[in-house]
């Protein structure tokens, strides 16, 4: 793809954002801290850390949450959805981007993973 680069390095295979154009697509993240260990807590302190590692990822290609215009989440018991939410609602106060939210298992012994898209032109 013309104009795609990718940022950061993961011990998957896997880029952690890739800017193609105007727009930055960040990978799934997870609830894992720089060491990469899961951290401890419920929904709330994971979904604290997934968007904070959204957060981190969309800085390495320029952008920033409030460039973010859709999520993917996926949560691994539908019984989180409402306390996921209300730390959600904090990291996008105003203009929310449009999401999608499932429950799936998820690949490991997480609550919540979360993908993000952002209209970042000129970064």
């Amino acid at each position: 793809m013309a104009g795609k680069v990718t940022y950061g390095a993961s011990q998957v295979p896997l880029s952690p954002a890739v800017r193609a154009g105007d727009f930055v697509h960040v990978s799934g993240q997870v609830p894992t801290d720089a060491a990469g260990a899961v951290v401890a807590g419920g929904i709330e302190a994971q979904t604290r850390q997934v968007l904070d590692n959204v957060r981190a990822a969309l800085a390495l290609a320029g952008a920033s949450l409030e460039q973010v215009v859709k999520t993917t989440v996926i949560l691994a018991d539908a019984r989180d959805f409402a306390a996921f939410n209300k730390v959600y609602a904090g990291y996008f106060p105003k203009e929310p981007p449009a999401r999608t939210t499932i429950e799936a298992r998820l690949m490991i012994d997480i609550r919540v993973e979360i993908d993000a898209v952002a209209y970042a032109p000129g970064a």
